[in-house]
């Protein structure tokens, strides 16, 4: 039986090659295949499952933005967290996202909402799942993406060294138990959802610490504009 694991990037099978063989992956991968099979809508697409993947090879892992759960409507998630297709309306909490850093870095809030762009610069954009059921929000919450990205947490704190972790609100500030903040920046705040962000995340000056401490490690700092296509078809 093939594995959805087949398709993890190269960069990437290595350092996680012990939990792609473990049985939680193993079960899990069984599992995506029998939902298909039944003809239930996934997202994002089988394509687009490991996108964050692909874009942020593991050496060039400069930061990382946890979400939780892809989008579970049609046509916005697409494999990164937090980032929908362009033309698709920006969601709540990207919104947030966008204000904090016009606020922290004066930069002009985009009219898009994908962030391929900051996956292209090292910025890894990793849900703690990473497929849903159509409109069923957190439908594959306990069939093994859990323990998979705890251990892409784990590797990256393990094997590198100098790494910007945001985790935004309770849940993903739980999955960073794994990481060894003697050699990583861990930078903590409420959730960007309406519903919590005034509680401490607008305002927590996210992006300029992040950009500060790439500084200090001899690093680039990650440039999080974002062009505009409308703008560059005017160009």
């Amino acid at each position: 039986m093939n594995s959805i694991f087949d398709s993890l990037p190269r960069s990437w099978a290595g350092p996680l090659g012990k939990i792609i063989q473990a049985e939680t992956s193993q079960q899990l991968s069984a599992f995506l295949a029998a939902e298909a099979e039944a003809g239930k809508v996934i997202y994002p697409a089988q394509s687009e499952v490991f996108n964050a993947f692909e874009a942020t090879a593991f050496k060039a892992v400069k930061v990382v933005i946890l979400g939780q759960d892809p989008y579970h409507g049609s046509g916005q998630a697409h494999g990164l967290s937090f980032s929908v297709p362009v033309g698709e309306k920006i969601p709540p909490s990207l919104r947030n996202i966008y204000k904090e850093i016009n606020q922290d870095l004066g930069l002009a809030t985009p009219s898009h909402g994908c962030l391929d762009e900051w996956s292209q610069r090292g910025v890894l954009l990793l849900n703690s799942i990473l497929t849903v059921e159509h409109s069923q929000a957190g439908s594959h919450q306990g069939q093994g993406w859990e323990e998979f990205t705890d251990e892409v947490v784990a590797q990256l704190s393990q094997q590198r060294e100098g790494i910007v972790f945001m985790l935004w609100g309770s849940y993903a500030q739980k999955k960073g138990r794994v990481i060894d903040r003697a050699k990583h920046c861990v930078l903590e705040s409420a959730h960007p959802s309406p519903f919590s962000a005034h509680r401490g995340f607008l305002g927590n000056g996210h992006f300029s610490a992040a950009n500060g401490y790439l500084e200090s490690q001899g690093l680039e700092a990650i440039d999080w504009s974002l062009t505009d296509p409308q703008q560059a078809l005017d160009l």
